[in-house]
């Protein structure tokens, strides 16, 4: 099966590479300098500077070329990707549309598979997310990852053409559980990066993991997702990776606002946008989401450290 990776930063150029072990793949970049610099080194020096790019890659700016495959790989940024879509919508038609991103739509409260249906209607939607770092994928390390698709017979398709020597895929038709996963793990990870960088302290960190899994479950459930899609890779997986390591742009984001620092601007971080369209849908359901909430005063300077701290340890006692 012929598959086009269409975004060229980290995670897509990382995507492109695994494939390329067994398919002959399309990455494609609206950067025309970009897509030179890459077929005239063979590098993507931007992003993932030292693994080269199979031959078995073709680089191009050309979307009518790109999108000619039938599986198309979305690894556009969660709060670009209806506008992606909405640009050339004749480019989607009747395509399978696999979204690599994470998060929930500001606009719409929507995530990645929500946005694919409305932008994309007659396309199957689906959704590879999970715990994963672009440059393990790039050099051939194991890792595991959710494949969400409502379709089961194009689910088993698409594991099939997606799974390589080194990405093993779990599929799921519970597309609600593996979105909302992805998404609020983001979330949390800002607040233990927070944690950390305030010198708060390991036990903390442990602690705001396992509540926001609460909140993670409460939210998600609440929607319609399965507990055991929570418990699996695209929840408690994604969450237990992004939450502890410093290669996390979200939980790199949190580090900086414990320590008072500025934060690159450039750099995407879904956790941010993600913390305030969460919370606004939890404010609709009537759902308590206090570790969400404390984020998004942190984001928006409403809160220091030491208060959010306080007031995450002041709320009333309960059961666990």
């Amino acid at each position: 099966m012929s598959i086009s990776v269409l975004g060229a930063g980290a995670f897509g150029t990382a995507l492109a590479i695994s494939l390329s072990q067994k398919s002959d793949v399309t990455l494609w970049s609206r950067d025309a300098e970009h897509v030179r610099h890459m077929n005239a080194t063979r590098f993507n020096a931007r992003r993932l500077q030292d693994v080269p790019l199979s031959e078995a890659i073709t680089i191009t700016g050309d979307l009518d070329l790109a999108c000619q495959n039938p599986v198309l790989l979305l690894a556009v940024p969660m709060q670009r990707l209806r506008g992606f879509l909405e640009q050339s919508p004749s480019h989607f038609a009747n395509k399978t549309l696999v979204a690599c991103c994470k998060g929930v739509e500001l606009s719409s409260g929507l995530g990645p598979i929500g946005v694919l249906s409305q932008a994309a209607p007659t396309a199957v939607p689906a959704l590879l997310t999970g715990p994963s770092f672009a440059a393990d994928i790039a050099r051939g390390l194991p890792t595991a990852l959710t494949l969400a698709c409502a379709d089961s017979h194009n689910s088993n398709t698409l594991q099939s053409a997606l799974t390589t020597p080194n990405l093993r895929l779990y599929r799921t038709t519970d597309t609600i559980g593996a979105e909302l996963g992805g998404a609020l793990k983001n979330v949390f990870a800002i607040a233990c990066g927070a944690v950390i960088g305030a010198g708060l302290g390991e036990s903390a960190r442990a602690a705001l993991m396992t509540r926001g899994f609460a909140e993670m479950q409460r939210m998600a459930i609440t929607l319609g997702a399965r507990p055991e899609t929570l418990s699996g890779l695209s929840g408690f997986g994604d969450l237990t990776l992004t939450c502890s390591s410093s290669l996390s742009r979200n939980f790199g984001l949190g580090l900086s606002l414990g320590r008072g620092e500025s934060f690159d601007p450039s750099v995407t971080v879904e956790g941010a946008a993600t913390a305030h369209a969460a919370l606004e849908k939890a404010k609709s359901l009537g759902i308590d989401m206090p570790i969400a909430q404390t984020v998004v005063a942190l984001l928006d300077q409403r809160l220091t450290i030491a208060d959010a701290a306080a007031q995450l340890l002041t709320r009333p006692l309960k059961e666990e």
